[in-house]
C-alpha cells in the first residue's frame, strides 16, 4: 500500500423499513422496473399496502400510493397536487419517492 496516501471514511447508517419509502413513488415513463415490476415487489414486501394509479401524462406512468393517505385525501386531489409540485422535475426513467403527508384538522363549535 502507497504510503504517500491518506484515507478518511465517513460512515453513517440508520433502520429503514421494507418498501423503502411509506408514501408515494412517481414512475416516469421508461423507467428500468417499469409499472409491472414494481407492483410485484411491493405486493411480496408490503402486500395490500400500496394502491397503483396508472395515469396519463407527458413524462410519469403511473404512481404507487400508500393506502393510509388514500383513506384521508382522495387520489385526484393527490394527483392535482403532484402535476403542479412534483412531476415537472421528474426525468424520463426515473423514480421519485415523495414524502407525503397529511394533516387532517377541524374546528366543531
Amino acid at each position: 500500500m502507497d504510503k504517500s496516501f491518506k484515507y478518511s471514511v465517513n460512515l453513517s447508517f440508520e433502520e429503514i423499513k421494507l418498501p423503502a419509502f411509506q408514501d408515494i413513488l412517481v414512475l416516469a415513463k421508461n423507467s428500468p422496473h417499469g409499472v409491472i415490476g414494481i407492483s410485484k415487489s411491493f405486493e411480496l414486501l408490503a402486500p395490500n399496502g400500496f394502491e397503483i394509479i396508472k395515469i396519463e401524462h407527458d413524462k410519469v406512468e403511473a404512481l404507487l400510493v400508500n393506502k393510509r393517505i388514500l383513506t384521508k385525501i382522495s387520489s385526484e386531489r393527490i394527483l392535482k397536487i403532484l402535476k403542479e409540485k412534483v412531476f415537472n422535475f421528474i426525468s424520463e426513467g426515473e423514480i421519485l419517492k415523495v414524502d407525503f403527508k397529511v394533516i387532517v384538522s377541524c374546528v366543531i363549535e
